[in-house]
Order: structure tokens, then C-alpha cells, then sequence
């Protein structure tokens, strides 16, 4: 589990660098960027794992790269 939570950290970093933006978010989990917008505020049980990836830089909205593979590697 943990060599698969490294590999997916080292390949979503390679690819989008420490942050990744919602559209490449949403690019990554197959679905529209509205649609997981609009899924992330609402009270799913894995929109409080991607919502604790967040962060804000001004008016955009970013996501941690390690967190997110973190929450990809338990998803599988």
C-alpha cells in the first residue's frame, strides 16, 4: 500500500508539480470540473478527504498533490 501511495505521489507530481489546480483535479478523476466543484460542497464522505487537500491562493483554488495521491492510493 505504502509503495503504491510513493509511485502515485512521484507520477502526480512529475505531472502537475506540488499543486493541482480543480480542472486538472477533475481531469485526473474523470469528471467536470462543475461537477466536482459541486461535489466537493457537498457532504460526501470523499469530498471531506479532497476537501482537506485544499487550499486557497487568492481566488484560486488549488489542491496538495501528496494528499491527493494519499486519497487515491486508499481509494483503491
Amino acid at each position: 500500500m505504502e509503495d503504491t501511495k510513493v509511485a502515485i505521489e512521484r507520477s502526480l507530481l512529475d505531472k502537475y508539480g506540488p499543486l493541482i489546480s480543480l480542472g486538472q483535479l477533475a481531469e485526473l478523476l474523470h469528471r467536470s470540473p462543475d461537477g466536482l466543484r459541486i461535489a466537493i460542497n457537498q457532504s460526501h464522505d470523499y469530498a471531506y478527504e479532497i476537501k482537506k487537500a485544499r487550499v486557497r491562493i487568492g481566488r484560486r483554488v488549488y489542491f496538495r498533490t501528496p494528499q491527493i495521491a494519499e486519497y487515491i492510493a486508499s481509494a483503491e
